[in-house]
């Protein structure tokens, strides 16, 4: 049992679970781009586990994902973030979606 389970405290990725809820809720006040702001409002609703399939991929992972899944919708996210032929739109949901788990997964401190 980590120290983090014995406080009580879940985590989503490296993140506390009440940390995650309240960027998520205040992520309308940030005013970005409506297709980012979605992407990321996908992101984080999939690592609370409140929604099923994953933003990128559409993989299941049956309640709070493990930093496993969570890192592979982020490269997923990566990959189509290269492509070249990627709509506005769509590159604008899927950077939301990269910079939140990234976010998440502890690999920027930046929030989306």
């Amino acid at each position: 049992m980590t120290t983090n389970e014995r406080q009580g405290e879940q985590r989503i990725g490296v993140r506390a679970h009440g940390d995650v809820a309240f960027v998520y809720k205040s992520l309308a006040a940030r005013r970005a781009a409506p297709e980012f702001s979605s992407g990321a409002a996908a992101a984080y609703e999939w690592a609370m586990g409140n929604a099923e399939p994953s933003p990128v991929t559409g993989a299941g992972a049956g309640g709070v994902p493990g930093l496993r899944l969570l890192t592979a919708e982020v490269d997923a996210a990566v990959v189509q973030l290269d492509d070249p032929t990627i709509q506005a739109g769509r590159r604008d949901y899927v950077r939301g979606v990269h910079d939140a788990l990234a976010w998440v997964c502890g690999y920027s401190d930046q929030v989306a």
